[in-house]
């Protein structure tokens, strides 16, 4: 009963919320332990937004929004911050885009102001879209085209996708971006980054009540945005397995098996995300331990969830070793797909799991920026912010027989992308 007992210790994320009369909706999480506060803002906008002849616009926007707005001048956002002792940054997924201040609390005015200077003011022109897309193409070059393997998400979304916009990367490509005008850009803008398609958060050293007044003074007169356009497009099942070679500069071949999965926040999207678990996390997990360390069929091997709002996937890589076939390599894989179909994990590996998962709960709510950030995420995709404290009680009702059926339903070869990559000297 370890993993009941800790949930049971986990400290509980107190806060209270409300909504401004532009629909910006407000979450305070009021804490005293440490004199720093966390600003943050989530906008219910990525990459699966876009328009297909545009990709790559809300990752293109998590950099554009910090070149400045009408009253902070080019690049100085971060200096703002650095004088005040702070520490700012963003990030962009298929699904929102999230930018945020960590800041002594007597600098919570600091972070109000850059925040709403962002969302109302911000320069969206030609000179700044010039100097970003030079910044993104850079960013692209290094993560994706430079990087042994670097295109593995790209080309398993390709394949995996038909028709919904996971199909391309949130990065997107160079060529819709020089493609786009400045007014495709300011009406992306004026679209999705709106008080209306956006939460605010704050965590951290600051009396809720003065704090209400201080967001009130900053936000209050930004305009509501139009109804926000949500995609609709949904994904068909897939036909049958997709199978495929990639060739790229590498020196060792790999396998990559993408399955489909549920939705976050549904049921069965917790019991995928523990298998992956039990595949990957740690070196006693059933990939390290068989088919890297067991069978040495590997010199690295790991799988994850892609948590995303529609239904998402599961990718399992492996690099193989020296003188292992892909075939080889992706028969060890499968073996250790069809154990968890054909025997249900034992108590102690469940077990084992569930204290893992609550530690990162804990881990993950135990500084202030953590608990901004997961207050945001449950309530733009969990259904409201109270399940910051409750989703991790999803984890734990997770049983062995739930674990053997989501693998029988959803890690199964007619539901994969299967890909090997080779080196570039084996294509012939």
């Amino acid at each position: 009963m370890a993993a009941i007992t800790a949930v049971a210790q986990t400290r509980e994320i107190k806060y209270n919320e409300f909504d401004l009369p532009n629909g910006l909706h407000v979450i305070l999480h009021e804490d005293h332990s440490t004199p720093i506060v966390a600003v943050g803002v989530m906008y219910h906008v990525g990459s699966k937004d876009e328009a297909s002849n545009r990709r790559g616009f809300a990752h293109f926007f998590e950099h554009l929004l910090f070149e400045g707005s009408d009253n902070i001048g080019r690049g100085e956002y971060a200096k703002y911050v650095e004088k005040a002792g702070g520490v700012l940054n963003a990030n962009t997924t298929s699904d929102r885009t999230y930018y945020y201040e960590v800041l002594p609390s007597n600098q919570l005015d600091l972070g109000l102001w850059l925040e709403s200077e962002r969302m109302m003011h911000a320069k969206v022109e030609t000179k700044g879209i010039e100097t970003q897309r030079a910044v993104v193409k850079e960013e692209r070059r290094q993560r994706y085209e430079n990087q042994p393997y670097g295109t593995i998400i790209p080309e398993v979304l390709k394949r995996a996708y038909t028709v919904h916009p996971y199909q391309w990367p949130t990065i997107g490509y160079m060529e819709d971006l020089n493609a786009a005008t400045e007014a495709d850009y300011k009406n992306f803008y004026k679209t999705f980054y709106v008080p209306n398609n956006a939460v605010l958060v704050l965590s951290g050293d600051f009396k809720a009540k003065d704090a209400e007044k201080e967001i009130k003074k900053y936000f209050a007169d930004i305009p509501k945005g139009g109804v926000i356009p949500r995609n609709k497009i949904v994904e068909p099942p897939m036909k049958g397995e997709v199978r495929d070679t990639v060739y790229d500069k590498i020196q060792l071949p790999a396998v990559v098996e993408a399955y489909r999965i549920p939705a976050l926040g549904t049921p069965d999207f917790y019991a995928v995300d523990m298998l992956n678990r039990l595949l990957s996390t740690g070196n006693s997990s059933r990939l390290v331990k068989n088919v890297k360390d067991a069978e040495q069929k590997a010199v690295y091997v790991g799988s994850f969830s892609m948590p995303l709002e529609d239904p998402g996937l599961s990718i399992a890589f492996a690099v193989a070793n020296m003188g292992v076939s892909p075939d080889s390599l992706e028969q060890s894989m499968d073996r250790q797909f069809a154990r968890v179909r054909d025997e249900l994990v034992s108590p102690e590996e469940l077990q084992k799991l569930k204290v893992q998962i609550e530690t990162e709960h804990a881990t993950d709510n135990s500084t202030d920026a953590g608990i901004a950030n997961n207050l945001a995420h449950a309530y733009t995709f969990l259904g409201g912010a109270k399940k910051v404290n409750t989703e991790v009680e999803q984890y734990m009702a997770v049983t062995a027989a739930d674990l053997q059926r989501v693998a029988r339903k959803y890690f199964i070869p007619q539901n994969r992308v299967v890909l090997y990559y080779l080196p570039i000297s084996q294509k012939k």
